[in-house]
């Protein structure tokens, strides 16, 4: 007789094995009806499976957070079983899910067309409308493998043969269409109701090259066509406003093959550059910081020393002269911890805190790279803390309230919090390791901060806070991180007298806020679509003369706009005005200001902004006046 103890605490008495099925109904048809899994001591399982113990059940609904993987794993198997009935040649192999939906891998001797994928999509609601049951058997390692190959399905039984022999093999099955799954998926496909098949690609066999080149089917699925439709809405959006189209469209910055991976800053995205670099240098000022730079080329050996050449060594650019190996730095922690050896440190001293704008190099694989978010060359906006271990917990909470300002003032205020703790390759012994999980564990708790768990995606050296930024459209960004070290120091020497006189070796920490500068401009071009708060705008202000007589008065209010620390140009083109003002808007320019002859004999300007809303008459001072009280971080934008 298992007793079932549901989530409230309750609890159901059944007389006999039950399946998770009838559990559902028991309390409830809607229930019922709803149910999608069940989940026992946190393994999750389909709807079929038979209860012959007592136990705790939660059922999974498309309310659960985990309801929508089932649906889209579930999904995966609609589309190849669509492709299969309108392709009975194709193979299926592998088809896992993704963020936001799945994919699935087919050998097919045909390329499949946007238009076969309509096709495709068109009989998987079919399929889905059928509302087939989806049943799970068991097959032993051999018995699959045969049972595959009989079905010409070559890829999927050396997959299976790859399996230890021992262990006995989950299929599920719709319809006619059958499929190794360790599950658990939906019980029918009609729970299967908001879906779109998105790209075709092309990929290799089990990921390598030297493998025959396979067809990628991309999917999405949602738990109805509300959210479908907003993704597909946001994945719009996304598309206007893709850094590197606006990048090229307001003349911001270019790539080019010489250069792969690494950025042509143009006059107008170096003067966005400048705004962030500036704003950030300005913070280090406040918050006590010395900016230092450090080598961008050092020896093998120091690498080897703080260890990340056994670690990175892959990723980075290497040369060498007079029988010497280099390696251009990936990251500045090595050469922060030599310029704080350069001087015996007291512990009346501590903390130093050392800043660089450091340019890095790493070797990132060609097809990883995607303009600002992904390059091979770029700066970060690099820290390290030297502290004592009495220091810590107060140096890591100045460091998360630093973090907040930053992100606030950039226009974010949805900010995610991951604490990632030790990997299974680390340096450094569990006692020091405790040390800083505990530090950053409890500065968070202090703050109050609610943050996820990520065991063993801490970095080789110590555990981290990660920083994730939500902007206008929903898209979640990692950002910056807080990492404790105990062993880096160490291992390169580094010490600090204490207040006993003996040597004692500093704890560090490493912190970037905005990550890469590089990055962190293409999510700010991305996020304001271009339209840039005045504060970041490239260009603040464009100056359009109606007629040639105004010329004059046009260049003196420019020169008037830079003395007041405007970002300000001229455009005194033989045009006509309607013309001027939608090639300045197209630019996104905050303000366009319109002289014609009244503006001219009345010594005012015409002031309209982004928007096209008309702002009236203004003196040049009251101008000047009212950017000064935009100008700065806390002003989201225009008016």
């Amino acid at each position: 007789m298992p007793v079932v103890t549901l989530p409230d605490g309750s609890e159901k008495h059944f007389p006999e094995a039950v399946s998770i099925a009838d559990v559902a109904a028991s309390i409830g048809a809607g229930l019922a009806k709803a149910a999608l899994a069940g989940k026992i001591r946190d393994q999750l399982l389909d709807t079929s499976h038979l209860i012959t113990d007592d136990c705790t059940l939660s059922i999974i609904t498309d309310k659960s957070p985990e309801g929508i993987e089932i649906i889209r794993h579930s999904c995966a198997h609609l589309m190849a079983q669509a492709v299969k009935e309108l392709f009975p040649a194709a193979q299926v192999t592998i088809g896992p899910v993704i963020d936001n939906g799945f994919y699935y891998d087919f050998a097919y001797e045909k390329s499949f067309t946007p238009e076969d994928l309509e096709t495709i999509e068109a009989k998987m609601t079919e399929l889905a409308q059928a509302a087939q049951p989806i049943s799970r058997s068991l097959k032993s390692r051999d018995e699959a493998v045969s049972f595959f190959k009989d079905m010409g399905e070559d890829y999927k039984a050396e997959i299976i043969a790859s399996i230890p022999a021992n262990e006995d093999l989950s299929l599920y099955q719709q319809g006619d269409f059958i499929d190794l799954c360790r599950g658990p998926h939906v019980p029918n496909t009609s729970h299967i109701k908001a879906f779109k098949l998105m790209k075709l690609a092309g990929a290799y066999w089990r990921g390598d090259s030297n493998n025959e080149m396979l067809q990628r089917i991309y999917g999405t699925a949602w738990t109805n066509k509300k959210a479908l439709k907003k993704y597909l809405n946001n994945l719009a959006e996304a598309e206007k406003r893709d850094h590197r189209k606006l990048g090229k469209q307001l003349d911001l910055f270019h790539f080019q093959e010489e250069a792969p991976g690494m950025v042509f800053w143009h006059q107008r995205g170096w003067q966005l550059y400048r705004s962030v670099e500036n704003y950030m240098r300005a913070r280090l000022d406040e918050y006590g910081y010395e900016e230092v730079c450090a080598p961008q080329v050092l020896d093998r050996s120091l690498w080897e020393k703080s260890g990340h050449w056994d670690k990175f060594s892959d990723d980075m650019f290497t040369t060498s002269s007079e029988n010497r190996e280099y390696a251009i730095k990936p990251m500045n922690c090595p050469g922060h911890i030599q310029i704080f050896n350069q001087k015996l440190r007291s512990h009346n001293q501590m903390p130093i805190l050392l800043a660089e704008f450091g340019t890095v190099h790493r070797n990132e694989a060609s097809g990883t790279l995607h303009g600002l978010m992904r390059a091979r060359r770029f700066v970060q906006d690099d820290a390290h803390v030297f502290c004592t271990e009495d220091q810590l917990l107060g140096e890591i909470e100045k460091l998360i309230d630093f973090t907040f300002q930053v992100y606030n003032d950039f226009g974010f205020k949805e900010i995610q919090i991951k604490l990632s703790t030790r990997p299974e390759k680390r340096v450094g012994s569990d006692e020091v390791w405790d040390k800083a999980e505990e530090a950053l564990d409890k500065a968070l708790n202090d703050k109050g901060l609610s943050f996820d768990l990520q065991p063993g995606e801490g970095a080789f050296y110590g555990p981290k806070i990660e920083f994730s930024l939500t902007d206008s459209i929903g898209r979640v960004w990692q950002c910056g991180t807080i990492q404790v070290d105990f062993s880096m120091p160490g291992r390169l020497d580094a010490t600090y007298i204490a207040a006993d006189g003996t040597k004692q070796t500093p704890v560090m920490i490493h912190r970037a806020i905005l990550g890469s500068l590089e990055r962190f401009i293409g999510i700010l071009i991305e996020e304001y679509a271009g339209k840039f708060p005045l504060w970041l705008a490239p260009t603040q202000v464009a100056i359009l003369s109606i007629t040639d007589k105004q010329a004059d008065y046009c260049s003196e209010l420019e020169k008037f706009c830079k003395k007041q620390g405007i970002r300000a140009i001229s455009d005194l083109r033989n045009e006509k005005i309607g013309l001027k003002i939608r090639e300045h808007t197209l630019e996104r320019i905050p303000y366009l200001i319109i002289i014609g002859g009244r503006e001219v004999e009345e010594k005012t300007l015409a002031l309209r902004n982004l928007a096209g809303k008309n702002l009236g008459s203004l003196s040049w001072q009251d101008f000047a006046s009212r950017i000064a009280s935009e100008n700065h971080p806390e002003q989201s934008g225009t008016d």
